[in-house]
């Protein structure tokens, strides 16, 4: 096998750096780019670096399904500084590779070569390719080299590092695996309040709701997200908690009958005439089930959230009067109207105002309901009986 290698500190991996392995396979013909984080560099000894565990875990998280990229832990392994020549005398130990591995340098370290240690040697081992980081033409350089025409991409680990910590945009400058770890462990003065919900968690549950439900069933879904983190914002509630909420309220709408039923009946609870006729009325409550089963979700807000945004009932917490409202009127619903996205008249009362919104929205879906001749669950007409006392059932 053909390899080239990609070192660094990478602190963090960037979508500069996966660009720049991508164009080196492109141009070069290398069946894999071995990514290597360095321990300690002897080059950049940052005072904010990440930890080297920090650094692996982001490039590991960041090359998922790509089997030309293989993150290797060997200098991390090692320890203290790390320097190249010892690095590809434990890839040519390890790996076997065909020809000599390429060493891919950005043009920004390309001059100070001459300078590591065992230059020369390195030069036996390996054949360099120098890749644009700065500059907008071929150098000229005292040491045989092959030289990548790729385009530079402006991106760097510092810059990234301090716009997180200045608070300017930096999640798209580097791969969704990083950008999780990043805010997961609140890497380079990352702070994102006070949750229980981490980002690694919404990040791993929007990818399983993307694999696992239908694609318009999918952006439905999202779009429930949004809205019920738009929510909490404005009811003081917790976003992310919102946000995750609505994002896996659908989570069992695609399992199968049989299923549905199953996962529906370990909350203790009976099926309803209702249910027994529409078993999809269950996902609900199966899809509560799924989570806490299989997930591991326990946060009970969440889980009433998902069990109860079909039919309601009562006792809904704030959280599950949240998703249903987003869920009945979110944006790509037809038929809305859309003044009912109009959250002003709610807003500033706290969860009084969004009892009021909950109430109305609630009448208005029981009312469409009715409209349509569609039997009511035991749990909706629970609710209807607090919300108006004496209503014909």
């Amino acid at each position: 096998m053909r390899l080239a290698i990609l070192g660094g500190s990478f602190n963090p991996v960037h979508l500069g750096h996966l660009y720049l392995a991508d164009a080196v396979l492109s141009a070069f013909g290398y069946d894999r780019v071995l990514l290597i984080p360095a321990f300690r560099s002897p080059f950049k000894l940052d005072a904010d670096a990440a930890s080297p565990q920090d650094r692996l875990a982001m490039l590991a998280a960041s090359v998922p399904g790509d089997s030309r990229l293989l993150v290797d832990d060997c200098e991390i392994r090692r320890e203290g500084v790390s320097y190249t020549v010892d690095t590809l005398a434990d890839i040519y130990r390890r790996y076997l590779p065909d020809g000599k591995p390429a060493l891919i340098l950005g043009d920004d370290l390309a001059r100070e070569f001459p300078s590591w240690k065992r230059s020369g040697e390195i030069l036996s081992l390996a054949d360099i390719v120098i890749a644009r980081r700065t500059l907008s033409e071929a150098g000229d350089y005292p040491y045989p080299c092959r030289q990548l025409r790729n385009d530079a991409v402006g991106i760097s680990s510092a810059q990234v590092r301090d716009f997180v910590r200045q608070g300017k945009p930096w999640r798209y400058l580097v791969p969704a695996g990083a950008r999780a770890i990043i805010e997961e462990r609140g890497l380079y003065g990352f702070s994102a309040g006070a949750s229980g919900v981490s980002p690694a968690l919404i990040a791993r549950m929007e990818a399983e709701a993307r694999r696992t439900l239908s694609l318009s069933r999918f952006l439905h879904s999202r779009q429930v997200a949004l809205m019920t983190s738009d929510l909490c914002r404005i009811f003081g509630l917790d976003s992310r908690a919102g946000y995750l909420a609505g994002l896996v309220h659908d989570i069992g709408k695609q399992l199968a009958e049989e299923e549905l039923i199953r996962l529906a009946k370990t909350d203790g609870l009976p099926v309803s005439p209702a249910e027994k006729n529409k078993p999809s009325l269950l996902h609900g409550r199966a899809g509560a089930a799924l989570l806490e089963e299989r997930y591991g979700i326990r946060d009970r807000a969440i889980l009433d959230a998902v069990r109860y945004h079909t039919a309601g009932s009562g006792g809904m917490g704030p959280l599950a009067k949240a998703v249903y409202v987003a869920d009945k009127i979110e944006v790509s619903r037809d038929g809305v109207d859309p003044r009912l996205r109009d959250f002003r008249e709610y807003a500033g009362s706290g969860e009084r105002g969004l009892d009021r919104l909950f109430g109305k929205i609630f009448l208005e879906t029981v009312a469409w309901l009715r409209s349509k001749k569609f039997d009511l669950c035991e749990s909706t007409l629970g609710l209807l009986e607090q919300l108006e006392p004496g209503a014909p059932r």
